[in-house]
């Protein structure tokens, strides 16, 4: 099995060989690694991106508007990624953003998945009708309802927003919780009365 740090190495050389500059294919790289580490097609894909890029010339879009419709040729996941991450500030202003005809979407959504981190905030995509919630913060989790092998080549249609920071629970479920958490130091300090002088003696003492 191939780790991570092989991984990464050699994807960011590849990239380069592809025609993208260092500071691209470092980003590419990482995205794939961040792919792999979860199971999901980043080898695959990025692979075949590559080898349908000498064939096929695929549309940039470097700046990103809140509907971003390709007529003709699908826009470049990474091109289109590198975008997402540099503007992911500005665009979270955006109610919803959309997009059309996307060349291998996993790619895009490691991208999509970092920028997460950066602005701290839940990211949800609706890729094809597939519900796909990113929350990139220290633990780096994906929740999706999508299989590795479902991960279409092209999306057709993909919507992003952006989610509100909120708890998921009551103030007074929280406020019952931690009225419970406070017991620790009251056990504890019973405990401690109980021992009295004695307490923490060993009978070699």
């Amino acid at each position: 099995m191939k780790s991570f740090s092989e991984i990464e190495t050699t994807v960011k050389r590849a990239a380069k060989a592809s025609g993208y500059s260092w500071g691209v294919a470092e980003e590419t790289a990482k995205c794939v690694r961040l792919l792999e580490s979860f199971g999901l097609p980043g080898i695959k894909h990025i692979n075949k991106y590559f080898s349908q890029r000498k064939e096929n010339s695929f549309q940039n879009l470097n700046l990103i508007l809140e509907k971003n419709l390709s007529s003709a040729k699908p826009y470049c996941p990474i091109i289109l990624g590198v975008s997402f991450l540099d503007q992911s500030k500005s665009l979270e202003s955006f109610k919803k953003i959309e997009l059309n005809n996307v060349a291998y979407p996993s790619i895009f959504l490691a991208f999509v998945s970092r920028a997460s981190e950066i602005i701290g905030k839940k990211i949800h995509l609706n890729l094809d009708k597939k519900e796909i919630i990113l929350n990139l913060n220290l633990n780096l989790n994906i929740y999706s309802n999508i299989a590795n092998n479902e991960f279409p080549t092209v999306a057709n249609h993909l919507e992003i927003s952006f989610l509100e920071n909120i708890d998921n629970f009551s103030e007074e479920e929280w406020k019952n919780l931690y009225k419970l958490s406070e017991d620790t130091f009251v056990e504890e300090s019973e405990s401690l009365k109980q021992g009295g002088a004695g307490a923490g003696l060993t009978d070699n003492d």
